[in-house]
This record gives structure tokens, sequence and C-alpha cells, in this order.
């Protein structure tokens, strides 16, 4: 069991999350356009996930136009975002940012529970940020320790670029 904090309060965080180093959890989700997006689509590409508690609350909104903003400009970089949030909730998130990206929803809660997100208290997923490599190896995660607070976008966008680089 891993913890995190929301505000101070400790939040348990159920399962057991990726190791870097260790092959990628397969998943499968579908995204806004009610299109199944499995990570394995994306074999021989550099796959940036951020994952969100909850789009209509304020850092996960910041966290998701960050992403948006550097890392879908990086060539060779799929960017997805995830949360539990439903594909409603998501879509109208987007039209009223302006934001068009690979948003996928994980309402069953099957890739919470596959990476060790899940926080049963809260019925939310962790925020945390993943890098998988063309070969489908963890380059990079980051499981934010207070959930109030953003990830380190630095050091995600340099793991993806990284990532891109490696021949």
């Amino acid at each position: 069991m891993m913890e995190i904090t929301k505000r101070g309060t400790v939040i348990i965080v159920e399962g057991t999350q990726p190791k870097v180093g260790e092959k990628a959890p397969e998943f499968k989700l579908k995204n806004l356009n009610d299109q199944v997006i499995s990570l394995s689509d994306y074999q021989g590409e550099v796959a940036l996930i951020s994952v969100i508690p909850n789009i209509d609350t304020s850092v996960c909104a910041i966290q998701t136009k960050q992403f948006n903003q550097i890392a879908g400009k990086l060539e060779g970089v799929q960017l997805m975002t995830i949360s539990n949030n439903t594909k409603e909730e998501q879509a109208d998130w987007c039209a009223g940012n302006g934001v068009e990206m690979e948003m996928l929803h994980d309402t069953d809660l099957t890739f919470a529970k596959s990476y060790g997100l899940y926080m049963p208290e809260l019925d939310l997923l962790a925020r945390s940020v993943f890098v998988v490599n063309r070969e489908g190896v963890l380059v990079y995660e980051e499981i934010v320790s207070e959930m109030s607070h953003e990830p380190n976008y630095e050091k995600a966008i340099e793991a993806a670029k990284e990532a891109v680089a490696a021949k």
C-alpha cells in the first residue's frame, strides 16, 4: 500500500505501482470519440501518460493544459490524459477550455488498478505521470505525494525527449 496526502491528510493508494525499467502494463480505454485506445497502439512511439484525479478541479486543469501545451508539440510523443471522470465531464472540460487531446476515461478503473493508482476513500486516481519508451518500457514515473501539488513537468518532458532521442 502506498500513501499520499491530500492537504496533509493521509490517503491510501491501493495496489502495486509499476516501476521504472519494467514493461508498462497494457491498458485499453475509450477516448472522447468512443474509440478504444490501448498502450500497444503506440508501440514504436513514446507515450506520456498524465493521470489526474478530477478534470473539474484547478490543479488537474493546470496539469492537463501544461502537458497539452508542452508535450502536445513534441515530435514522436503521444500524450494521453487519464481520469475516472465520465466521457461527458471530460468532453465538456475540453470544449470549455479549447483543448483537443487524447483524453481517456477510466470509469471502470481498469487502468487505475493495473497501475496501482486507485484511492478508494476518494474514488479517484492518484495524480501521476508516466513516460513509456518505444519498446513499451517505463522510463519515468512520478506519483505526486501531495494531491494538491502539480507534477514536475520539466522532468517528465525531459524523460520523454530522452526516450525520443534514444535509438
